[in-house]
């Protein structure tokens, strides 16, 4: 659905040039969540603006079903944005008007008729939950109340796109919960196309199908988020996964001194679900010791992640990673 081709941006001043992207190339698929990760001035903020043009690329392509957007004149561009909505970070909601209003203003925007606009509103209050809140002001909401009329405002127009930048950073953790859950079930019940940006794994593991990670105005790494996850290639993003509890390389430090085999394993699907280690470990006469782990759930996805020491007789370890991974588990040597 959504094809970036080379983006570049930069900004000049008298006494420098910064790169806020650097080249950036992605291909996002239609009805996906896809998330774009990144630090405090990686440029995931510069890059989803990108995709309603609200900010222009100095150099390189847009281009969301097959229509070259940053071909558009002024008048084109208007019509094209009636497709895309966008969430904020800090609502941007109206105050001096009621919830209702607050959703009916690009609706009145676009030209629609008064009725048609408390008709759709009412559709996308009831979609988010709102409905018997619509007569109030967005002073009486708390935070979570006023993201979710933020997104109705979003979904107002029936967008093929939802933008969201930072659109729970905001929130309290609980409240941050119950919005992804709300922006999954638009997802799955809509079949639209998402993409939001943030700079905490723990959302894109709750709600993303495959992510980017940018670092200095680039896309270092982009994948599966599970394959992300799982097996981090960049620094940037090991770095993050370790502030998020998932430390790909904590294992180093509790294998000083031990004896054996080292190995990764990676579980994924049914696979976690089953006492598959205990079996192996008893057909073969070995012993498992665990130095690292993590089992949780990417989406709908159960996943698991094991650093083990393996230690016995030679032949029974070295058919140990076969025979896991018959049984579904990637299997990776690690050297300490």
């Amino acid at each position: 659905m959504i094809v970036l081709e080379n983006l570049r941006k930069t900004y000049a001043t008298p006494e420098r040039v910064s790169h806020a992207l650097a080249g950036v190339s992605l291909r996002i698929d239609r009805g996906e969540i896809f998330g774009i990760i990144g630090r405090s001035g990686a440029g995931k903020s510069t890059l989803i603006r990108m995709l309603n043009l609200l900010e222009r690329p100095t150099e390189g392509r847009v281009v969301i079903n097959d229509q070259e957007i940053t071909a558009l004149g002024d008048a084109e561009l208007r019509t094209f944005r009636q497709s895309v909505g966008m969430v904020f970070q800090h609502f941007n909601l109206l105050s001096s008007r009621t919830v209702r209003d607050n959703v009916c203003f690009p609706l009145r925007l676009a030209g629609m008729n008064r009725r048609q606009q408390l008709e759709r509103a009412a559709e996308v209050l009831a979609l988010v939950g709102l409905s018997d809140h619509a007569d109030k002001y967005p002073r009486q909401l708390s935070g979570g109340q006023q993201q979710r009329v933020g997104i109705a405002r979003a979904l107002a127009s029936k967008p093929q796109l939802l933008l969201c930048d930072e659109a729970t950073s905001a929130l309290d953790p609980e409240t941050t919960q119950s919005i992804l859950r709300l922006l999954v079930d638009i997802n799955r019940n809509l079949g639209l196309t998402i993409v939001l940006i943030t700079h905490s794994m723990d959302v894109i593991r709750s709600v993303c199908d495959r992510v980017a990670v940018i670092d200095a105005g680039q896309i270092v790494e982009h994948g599966d988020v599970l394959d992300v996850f799982l097996h981090p290639q960049h620094p940037v993003t090991q770095s993050l996964l370790s502030e998020s509890g998932m430390d790909a390389e904590g294992w180093r430090e509790m294998a000083d001194g031990m004896e054996g085999t080292l190995l990764r394993l990676s579980f994924r699907g049914p696979s976690i679900l089953r006492p598959l280690l205990s079996q192996v470990s008893r057909d073969l006469g070995v012993d498992l010791s665990i130095l690292q782990g993590s089992v949780g759930r990417i989406k709908d996805t159960p996943y698991g992640q094991l650093v083990v020491a393996v230690q016995g007789e030679a032949q029974a370890c070295a058919r140990l990673p076969a025979v896991l991974r018959e049984n579904g588990v990637e299997c990776e040597e690690l050297h300490q």
